[in-house]
């Protein structure tokens, strides 16, 4: 599956799990009503803790939309980085060649006399 393929999948996967978790909190919205016009104390209990489990599932349900969403992008990340280059990659050390690191302030190459004189960088 292609990357709009991908993403087509995510966007209504999200409409599907928004309005999923709005019935459940639109259900917990009656059951509460009734609740306030119950008079037993039993039945109370039971629709507060109907109402709990209902709003925690809707949790989930949100809650899984956006970690599937999150990684949809970070499958996207990586073919996105292939395209921009090698962009903050080390460059390998050819034979007899020291590794250079960048200098504190200037951004230039530090020399091996200046890593000497300067061994916290």
């Amino acid at each position: 599956m292609g990357s709009m393929g991908m993403m087509m999948m995510l966007k209504v996967m999200g409409m599907v799990a928004f309005i999923f978790t709005t019935l459940l909190l639109a259900v917990s919205f009656f059951i509460l009503v009734a609740v306030r016009k119950t008079e037993e104390q039993w039945l109370k209990v039971f629709g507060y803790v109907t109402a709990i489990l209902l709003w925690i599932s809707a949790a989930i349900v949100f809650s899984a939309v956006i970690s599937a969403a999150t990684a949809g992008c970070n499958l996207r990340a990586p073919m996105m980085q292939g395209m921009h280059g090698m962009k903050g990659s080390k460059q390998p050390i050819m034979h007899g060649q020291q590794p250079m690191t960048q200098g504190h302030n200037q951004g230039q190459p530090m020399t091996q006399e200046k890593a000497v004189q300067n061994p916290g960088q």
